[in-house]
């Protein structure tokens, strides 16, 4: 059971530390003074508005004696203070040419548990979520061995719960639908005086779980059968998002998110750096993070353990890895986790004398027994199995701007959102793309 929860832990890390910490990766950066954005669970009575729990419902296909593999994991808070040699408190020291900068942490924090079905049926189980706080105080001294300062990590205990609970799907298929609700319970902590930044320290951060059944299998909730539908329909999903994990096919194991993913999400081989950026281009982070002069690294390596590590990574690429991170093309059609946004120019992008025959400006297409070309009215109808995020433009209306074909002779309709916010993907040419059989004319 083990072994099928850490089939999904590539990706689940990648959700774990999503903006963990932005390029420059350095504390004094802008865009790192604001952090921790995902799958934030506060205490309740928080304020706000960020939740205090989340709820995964989602259908199995169980077998007799199928037990449940549960693990919930997320980062804990973990604040790393200065003092100086006389005691004072510091946001930056330097000794013997090292910075030391004052900085917060985030600690992984994993609780499992395994739970028959058949105690399910029964009634919820609960599943406690008990972490404890801690103090660890650390001299900094220089290359004589005097005492230049403290460095002092803290972090507030944590108090939760697991509620899991089984419900039979009415008909003939033996379905249950599986509820997985994650609460902080921890006192909030005077969070109405300090704020967010005080909240955080009793947070669940970055909260996400991984399932897995050893005798069934999980119903995507994406792309489900048609028997199981309705079902799906019916199941409510707050601050999660559950998609099935491990390689294409598998069935048993299933991640739940705060970020939309895909069904059986993975990561690019070419991407060997963890970056704490998964909606980010590798090979720029790459590049530019090579490019920073010597102090903003010395800052960067001082302001996370991670970052030091990345950078040890990013230094140590060769050309050969650097040139990996260019492109890649894939068989099998668009990836189901990318999401197909094209620069279009004003000026034409393809080579008129290539094939003088091809011209998206004007080229048409057919959407059931009608000619569509650049200005047709269409309603977009998204097939599943594809991005998870184009199911909440289904219904949306919108004005085709080209008609493009591929090398492979397939057909691309690129399609502009009649309530794109002032234009606002329209005016740099960022339209959306869809198959000919995902669309509808507008009546």
């Amino acid at each position: 059971m083990t072994t099928s929860l850490d089939d999904a832990a590539a990706v689940a890390d990648a959700v774990l530390f999503e903006g963990y910490l932005l390029y420059p990766y350095r504390a004094s950066a802008q865009k790192n003074a604001l952090r921790w954005q995902f799958g934030v669970l506060v205490p309740a009575g928080s304020g706000g508005g960020e939740p205090s729990s989340s709820r995964t419902e989602c259908l199995v296909e169980p077998r007799p004696g199928a037990r449940l593999a549960l693990r919930l994991r997320f980062l804990h808070r973990q604040r790393r203070r200065l003092h100086d040699a006389a005691g004072a408190p510091c946001e930056r020291l330097e000794v013997d040419g090292v910075p030391h900068v004052a900085w917060e942490e985030g600690l992984p924090r994993e609780v499992d548990a395994e739970i028959g079905l058949d105690e399910l049926r029964a009634g919820p189980v609960t599943v406690p979520v008990d972490v404890p706080g801690g103090l660890e105080e650390e001299p900094i001294r220089d290359a004589a061995g005097a005492r230049r300062g403290t460095r002092v990590r803290e972090t507030a205990s944590l108090r939760g719960r697991l509620v899991v609970g089984l419900a039979p799907v009415p008909g003939p298929y033996g379905a249950a639908r599986l509820r997985v609700d994650v609460v902080n319970d921890a006192e909030a902590g005077g969070g109405e005086h300090g704020g967010r930044d005080r909240v955080l320290d009793r947070s669940l951060i970055a909260a996400h779980t991984v399932l897995a059944l050893d005798r069934g299998a999980f119903v995507s909730a994406t792309d489900p059968p048609e028997w199981a539908a309705p079902a799906v329909r019916e199941c409510v999903n707050e601050h999660s998002w559950p998609v099935l994990a491990g390689p294409e096919g598998a069935t048993s194991v299933l991640l739940a998110t705060p970020i939309i993913l895909a069904d059986h999400p993975q990561l690019a081989p070419e991407s060997t750096v963890d970056l704490f950026d998964g909606t980010e281009n590798d090979e720029i982070l790459v590049l530019r993070t090579a490019a920073l002069t010597d102090a903003e690294k010395r800052e960067a390596r001082a302001t996370d353990p991670r970052a030091a590590d990345l950078l040890d990574a990013v230094e140590a690429m060769g050309p050969a890895m650097v040139e990996r991170l260019h492109g890649a093309i894939r068989p099998g059609g668009r990836a189901p986790d990318a999401v197909p946004t094209l620069t279009v120019p004003e000026a034409p992008w393809w080579d008129p004398g290539a094939d003088a025959a091809v011209d998206p400006s004007s080229d048409a297409v057919l959407v059931g027994d009608v000619e569509v070309r650049a200005g047709s009215a269409v309603v977009l109808w998204p097939r599943p199995g594809g991005d998870a995020q184009d199911l909440f433009l289904r219904g949306r209306s919108g004005v085709v701007q080209a008609v493009l074909h591929d090398v492979d002779g397939l057909v691309h309709v690129a399609v502009a959102l009649d309530d794109d916010p002032a234009d606002l993907q329209t005016a740099h040419g960022r339209f959306r793309y869809f198959a000919p059989d995902e669309l509808a004319v507008a009546p």
